[in-house]
């Protein structure tokens, strides 16, 4: 079973799929830091930047959600919004 902050980890790995599907140079930078962020846990196992990017990345999902429902998955926001309530 996975840890809490490996479900965070996946939750934002999830999140970058999101992004990548959207494909809106506006996430461009977002995107970048959720995936330095990712790499960084992936070798240090310290997940203070995929908590602090993470939620940046959920009030960007939200919002777009709202514009384009389509764009964003419910089970998207939903990971990331528990992984991030830990």
């Amino acid at each position: 079973m996975a840890t809490e902050n490996e479900k965070l980890r996946n939750a934002c790995v999830k999140a970058v799929e999101t992004f990548q599907k959207i494909n809106d140079e506006a996430n461009a930078e977002i995107q970048s830091k959720l995936e330095f962020c990712i790499g960084s846990y992936d070798f240090d196992k310290n997940p203070v930047g995929l908590y602090e990017f993470g939620k940046k990345a959920f009030k960007i999902l939200t919002k777009i959600k709202e514009k384009a429902p389509r764009k964003v998955t419910k089970k998207v926001l939903e990971d990331l919004e528990k992984a991030l309530a830990k």
